[in-house]
């Protein structure tokens, strides 16, 4: 594909997480491309019904090319957890349903979400023979929503589910999450180590050389 065939420099953030957008901004600069959060579009969020993160994020993906006209990149990540058979997986994020609290905004939501999460993953890890586990990233870009070539790179952060919490920083399950190389959780990581070492940082290096490759460019 030539350069002159290939996708625009704006490419459409199938989300509305502002720090999502930041971060995946920063790791993919090195293309030049700029990402417009979907939300900022009058884009809705796409459902995400598949099992795999691989099957939503181009499901997103592939909605917010749609709606805009332009070329979109999505993201879906979650933890793994070996003696789970893989859960909580594609519904880390809910993995322990809670009702929603009318005097909560966004940020108190997810701190209720992220407790319960926590919990429950606790409570069904009680008694295994293996506490390994990894933080998974699907990255998927596409020029168009009917485009027969996405281009889908994948990022996994290995490690092992402590019994207790430990670490103030990150969000989710970064208390429980203890990465063996840095000796400490992905809570107390410092904030460009863990942006370094992630699963999300290893598939935008992933999505970064595809873009390269294939979009040429960057």
């Amino acid at each position: 594909m030539s350069r002159s065939d290939s996708p625009g420099r704006r490419l459409v953030l199938a989300s509305n997480n502002a720090k999502k957008l930041k971060e995946l901004q920063a790791l993919l600069g090195a293309t030049g491309v700029t990402l417009v959060a979907q939300r900022d579009l009058g884009i809705a969020e796409a459902d995400e019904p598949h099992h795999t993160f691989v099957e939503n994020a181009l499901a997103k993906a592939r909605h917010a090319a749609a709606a805009s006209g332009l070329p979109a990149i999505a993201d879906d990540s979650g933890l793994c957890v070996d003696a789970l058979g893989g859960h909580p997986g594609v519904q880390s994020a809910h993995f322990a349903p809670i009702d929603r609290n009318p005097a909560d905004d966004r940020e108190a939501h997810r701190a209720r979400q992220d407790a319960a999460n926590n919990a429950r993953l606790l409570a069904d890890l009680a008694g295994a023979d293996t506490r390994r586990a990894r933080f998974v990233c699907a990255l998927v870009a596409v020029r168009s929503a009917d485009d027969p070539e996405p281009l889908i790179a994948f990022g996994r952060w290995d490690g092992e589910i402590l019994a207790v919490q430990q670490g103030g920083g990150g969000f989710g399950y970064d208390p429980l999450m203890y990465i063996a190389s840095q000796g400490c959780t992905a809570a107390e990581m410092a904030t460009e180590v863990k942006n370094r070492l992630s699963h999300r940082a290893r598939a935008s290096a992933q999505m970064v050389a595809l873009m390269r490759e294939v979009w040429q460019l960057g």
